[in-house]
């Protein structure tokens, strides 16, 4: 095929931001109502785009669009694209106000209870002006959300290592635990076994976590099966609150207990699960000078915290 010529003015930036909607809701519904269009618009560009390029980049069936192989390739410079005129405006005003800017830092359990507020509260007692944004969610939406350029950098667990589209930097090394309430029935047993747990409620990360995956393996070594009385869940606060209330046991990065007098480690070792707390960044991208600032105070946080957590 011919190759397609982007740059003669057809291709719009409107096309680039359609098509991350589309890949990202599934639907040309969805993608209309989340540009504030209507269908016929988003169906119509489209349309437009693909004649541009020459291909079909969404599969169309009853349950919505799924991205062909070309879709999905769009998809990912679409997403670079979007990534680095978003980084390129505030760059603009960062370099006009100096003592202001924005980052918007992702994260999930892991990085989220310690490591990450401390970070901010220094971060903001040296630049107030500054606005930081945290955005919850699974590394796989994350990951999503820092391709598109929607978060600059994410903290929590690592499970991979650097590749072509991002750079993972490791900042400390953090155990798993398992906790309850710090008056719980078996908060003053210490000659724990995991047998012993059996008769009582969990809670348990999400079937997309590593760290789910790593505690079923667990159980499986153990000759044991995971408990019928389960929640799942990944929110802290949904986690800290059912740990309060109930008798439930949870599995969690060991700051989390350490850092909260209401709740206590059980004796009950759980190794070799264990994790690397650190950042994921952009490949493509260069740190803006908010980020770089809050990257710094993540690092010089995790170096203070590093005894405790070995």
């Amino acid at each position: 095929m011919d190759m397609p010529k982007l740059l003669d003015g057809r291709l719009k930036l409107r096309h680039l931001v359609l098509v991350d909607a589309l890949t990202r809701q599934g639907s040309v519904v969805g993608a209309a109502a989340a540009l504030h269009v209507t269908q016929p618009v988003a169906t119509r560009s489209l349309h437009d785009l693909e004649t541009i390029l020459g291909v079909s980049l969404y599969k169309r069936g009853a349950r919505g669009i799924t991205p062909t192989i070309f879709g999905e390739a769009f998809t990912t410079h679409a997403r670079a694209v979007l990534a680095q005129l978003n980084q390129a405006g505030r760059h603009v005003v960062e370099l006009a106000e100096a003592d202001r800017g924005t980052v918007a830092v992702g994260t999930h359990l892991a990085g989220s209870n310690v490591l990450l507020p401390v970070a901010i509260a220094r971060l903001k007692a040296e630049r107030p002006s500054l606005t930081v944004i945290v955005r919850e969610g699974t590394p796989e939406v994350l990951l999503v959300e820092l391709e598109a350029g929607r978060v600059d950098l994410i903290v929590g667990r690592l499970t991979a290592a650097t590749d072509e589209n991002v750079v993972r930097k490791t900042l400390y090394q953090e155990s798993i635990e398992l906790v309850t309430r710090s008056d719980h029935p078996l908060s003053d047993r210490v000659d724990l076994t995991l047998d012993d747990l059996r008769g009582f409620p969990w809670i348990l990360p999400g079937t997309e976590t590593s760290l789910r995956r790593e505690l079923e393996e667990h159980f499986v070594r153990n000759a044991m099966a995971l408990p019928d009385n389960r929640v799942e869940a990944t929110s802290f606060l949904t986690v800290r609150r059912l740990l309060l209330e109930t008798d439930m046991i949870a599995a969690l990065p060991s700051l989390i207990a350490r850092d909260d007098s209401r709740l206590k480690p059980l004796p009950v070792s759980l190794e070799p699960i264990g994790h690397s707390v650190g950042l994921t960044l952009s490949a493509s991208r260069t740190l803006s000078p908010s980020t770089a600032a809050l990257v710094d105070n993540l690092g010089t946080i995790a170096a203070e915290m590093a005894p405790t957590c070995d």
